[in-house]
């Protein structure tokens, strides 16, 4: 079985904000895969499982927050015994364009505080994560307010098929393993095709 958690802060407020994206194509891949969600009674959180072309796979959605995200994912990893390499930390990235994809089977946090929470609980940065781009508001200071907004309007409206691509990534990742993923989503924007 593998695993696909997806970051970002629970709460209406948040739902549609930048940082919310690794949440919204969780959620997507859990309407597309026919799955429901249930509070784990383990960690703080919500897990859907089912499966997928013969692959059983495991959401989670941490509700700790995304700066405090690294308990709950570890909490999941260790009761669940899944297997780093086949942990998939789906999340947005600041330093990528908007609509641009980059999945990898390891690498530093980036400057995200949920993968830095990752990292830091789990003691290695050696598992898959897949960055979605929201772009840079250009100025260090203004970053907390830009991760915590919603989508421009202009943004919205190519959101959803966005969420797609990046839930088509997930997918291939879950069917065909990483190099499949990296190959086929790694620096495309979407916004062209």
């Amino acid at each position: 079985m593998k695993l696909i958690v997806g970051l970002g802060n629970p709460g209406k407020d948040y739902e549609y904000t930048r940082h919310n994206l690794g949440f919204l194509v969780v959620k997507h891949l859990a309407e597309r895969l026919n799955v429901g969600w249930k509070l784990s009674s383990f960690t703080n959180g919500l897990t859907a499982e089912g499966n997928y072309r013969g692959n059983g796979f495991c959401l989670f959605l941490p509700l700790t927050y995304m700066n405090k995200s690294g308990g709950a994912v570890k909490q999941i990893i260790e009761t669940k015994e899944f297997l780093l390499d086949e942990s998939l930390i789906v999340c947005d990235d600041l330093n990528l364009d908007f609509e641009q994809i980059r999945i990898r089977p390891k690498g530093s946090d980036g400057g995200h505080n949920g993968l830095d929470s990752i990292i830091q609980y789990l003691c290695t940065d050696e598992f898959p994560r897949l960055r979605m781009g929201i772009g840079h508001p250009g100025n260090k200071v203004d970053v907390v307010d830009y991760v915590l907004e919603e989508f421009s309007k202009s943004e919205k409206n190519n959101l959803e098929d966005f969420i797609g691509k990046s839930a088509d990534c997930c997918l291939i990742w879950l069917d065909e393993g990483i190099g499949k993923a990296m190959e086929r989503f790694n620096g495309k924007s979407f916004s062209q095709e």
